[in-house]
């Protein structure tokens, strides 16, 4: 649903802009495996960072991860609204309570069985259903009609050097790199999966999910040649693969951004879920819960989290101000999370100020320098912080044995 967006905004760079986030799941396989060694019987990012740099830095990212969790959460449950009413004429307050609801009811019943196992088939959907719809454009109009139109009409749209274009390419793969290093979504698969898999298993996924965005701008800017009219570009997928393949269209791309959304939702309702549980109300709440009173906490949160995410999806936010609004918190946290795993000597005063400094200074890019800065902006100031206090001010070497605390 954003990818098109990015394409009809920005042009190729744009195309390529959401694809960066595959660059983070690159990057996160060594991570992983050093995740992995470290902390063998880890269970939340939370644990990493209460562990490895204490109390006040665990209370910030926590701050930060469920903030974004929550802002990826409502982004979803707005997509799937918008989805059901373009395609299938069904108000968006039902639509989204049906995808809200459902994605709820498996998580709360299966847990992280059933998340990984409906990902995984959700996947394979997306994979082949977007072959689909690009195989249909590509038979209705070729690549060289489309760069023709465009040229024509939307010349920008083909500048390499437009600044904004070439802004949201960084801001995006900065955006998605801190996604991916900090969101307990991805610390939890780490520590389920065995050490060797963890690596392979990442690298794999960056590449699937690579040409995905690509494709969907492609078909995006091919809404100008075939005559679609475009009125709102949240739903330009769904209107270009409606008018080509009619009823059959609108049913592969319901069936594949349904997917899409419910393989994004029900990880985050799992994962955000056990960071709640495990570090909100066992660690601080109450340290001498069972596992029986931990395993009842989890399900209230996940319904608790469904129940909040319909109360703000309700007022129907534009998709990219909700998601990108988050993006400096998550940026803030690359370098800290870099740091603590590989550096001994890092600072634990200076990356909470990195964390503290990147999203202000983040969040201020963007309200007053534009959405397409904010992430650079707390990236930078973060790695600055962190590397200038851990350097003039460094800790004692950690002892890296620490980290490995049993999950009682």
């Amino acid at each position: 649903m954003l990818a098109p967006v990015f394409a009809l905004e920005k042009g190729l760079w744009g195309m390529l802009a959401y694809s960066t986030a595959s660059f983070g799941l690159f990057l996160f396989a060594p991570l992983a495996l050093r995740i992995r060694r470290l902390m063998p019987k880890g269970y939340t990012s939370g644990d990493f960072i209460r562990l490895r740099f204490g109390r006040t830095a665990w209370v910030l990212f926590l701050l930060i991860t469920v903030v974004y969790s929550m802002a990826w959460l409502v982004s979803m449950g707005i997509a799937g609204g918008k989805l059901l009413e373009t395609l299938a004429g069904v108000k968006f307050i039902y639509g989204m309570s049906t995808i809200l609801g459902v994605c709820v009811f498996y998580t709360l019943m299966g847990g992280m069985y059933a998340v990984i196992g409906t990902d995984f088939i959700q996947s394979v959907i997306i994979l082949v259903g977007v072959l689909v719809v690009g195989v249909a454009v590509l038979g209705e109009t070729g690549m060289t009609e489309v760069y023709h139109k465009v040229k024509v009409e939307q010349p920008g749209l083909f500048n390499m050097l437009l600044p904004a274009a070439l802004l949201s390419l960084f801001n995006n793969m900065f955006f998605g790199f801190g996604e991916v290093f900090h969101n307990n979504v991805w610390w939890t698969r780490a520590f389920a999966m065995r050490e060797k898999v963890a690596p392979r298993a990442f690298l794999l996924s960056g590449l699937l999910w690579f040409p995905i965005p690509i494709a969907a701008g492609f078909i995006a800017l091919s809404a100008a040649p075939l005559g679609i009219n475009v009125t709102d570009p949240n739903t330009v997928g769904p209107l270009v693969a409606g008018a080509l393949l009619g009823k059959l269209g609108a049913m592969v791309v319901f069936v594949v951004v349904f997917c899409s959304l419910a393989s994004s939702i029900d990880s985050l309702l799992a994962a955000t879920s056990d960071l709640v549980c495990e570090d909100v109300y066992r660690r601080m709440l109450r340290p001498s819960a069972d596992e029986r009173t931990l395993r009842r906490a989890a399900g209230w949160i996940v319904v608790g989290l469904g129940a909040v995410t319909w109360l703000i999806c309700r007022y129907e936010f534009n998709l990219l101000e909700v998601l990108f609004l988050s993006g400096p918190l998550v940026a803030s946290a690359i370098w800290p999370v870099i740091s603590g795993l590989y550096w001994e000597r890092a600072n634990r005063h200076a990356v909470v100020q990195a964390m503290l400094l990147g999203s202000g200074l983040g969040l201020w890019a963007y309200l007053q320098l534009g959405r397409y800065t904010a992430c650079l902006v707390s990236a930078a100031i973060s790695m600055t912080v962190t590397f200038l206090g851990s350097r003039l001010f460094p800790e004692r070497s950690f002892d890296w044995n620490q980290l490995n605390e049993a999950h009682s």
